[in-house]
């Protein structure tokens, strides 16, 4: 199996050979890019596994390279930023970033995180095999990471395949925040409960008005459930 490639775009070289040192290590192929432009060029030549992608970048931002990404490719994209506004994080999560790390960072978080998003993107077979939920004009499949509404398939990133598959494997059941911040991302994820939110209302413009037999609820004060009518 070959390693897995990573591009990693900051215009700060000390930080990208720092990634690429530990990355390497780690067993992952890695290549860099300066700015946006060459990051798109790069992504386009190499098809990495995984974007490691600065905000504040010469000729296109994090932002606008996300964008053109995203029109094409849910490939998982990690947000590299000195901004650690509120703002910055849900506009870099709406735009489809799968997480998101402030500058500065421990390169060792970094890596856990590279290694978390990584096997959440994977379909891994043997361990999600039979992984299927289905209710009236919705599929999931875990197994190749495919949501289908009302029989078409509609693309979704890893993150909201999971969130989605985790609320709808347990129907009726409310869920905080707090608890799928746990459950869906993970131990190794430091954020905070609005990316449930940004997470849940991107998966409304999907779902919204598909089925009357089942909804993605929110339980005001509390949290989100996938409800399932009788």
């Amino acid at each position: 199996m070959s390693a897995e490639k990573i591009l990693v775009v900051d215009d700060d070289s000390n930080i990208c050979e720092l990634l690429r040192l530990y990355l390497e290590k780690e067993g992952y192929t890695v290549f860099l890019a300066s700015d946006g432009g060459k990051a798109l060029e790069m992504f386009e030549k190499e098809n990495p596994n995984l974007l490691l992608l600065d905000i504040m970048l010469p000729v296109l931002d994090g932002w606008q390279v996300c964008r053109e990404i995203r029109k094409k490719s849910q490939v998982p994209i990690i947000m590299l930023t000195a901004k650690g506004e509120t703002f910055d994080k849900i506009l870099g999560l709406e735009l489809g970033a799968d997480d998101y790390v402030v500058k500065p960072f421990e390169t060792k978080e970094v890596i856990a995180r590279v290694k978390a998003v990584l096997r959440r993107a994977a379909p891994q077979t043997a361990e999600k095999e039979g992984k299927i939920v289905t209710y009236d004009k919705l599929s999931i499949n875990m197994t190749n990471y495919e949501l289908k509404v009302d029989g078409k398939q509609v693309d979704a990133p890893p993150k909201e395949m999971e969130l989605i598959y985790h609320l709808a494997s347990n129907p009726n059941r409310v869920f905080t925040r707090d608890q799928l911040l746990d459950e869906v991302w993970g131990f190794d994820y430091y954020g905070d409960s609005r990316t449930v939110d940004v997470h849940v209302k991107r998966l409304r413009e999907k779902l919204e008005g598909v089925s009357d037999k089942w909804t993605l609820k929110t339980v005001w004060g509390v949290g989100y459930k996938f409800e399932v009518k009788e």
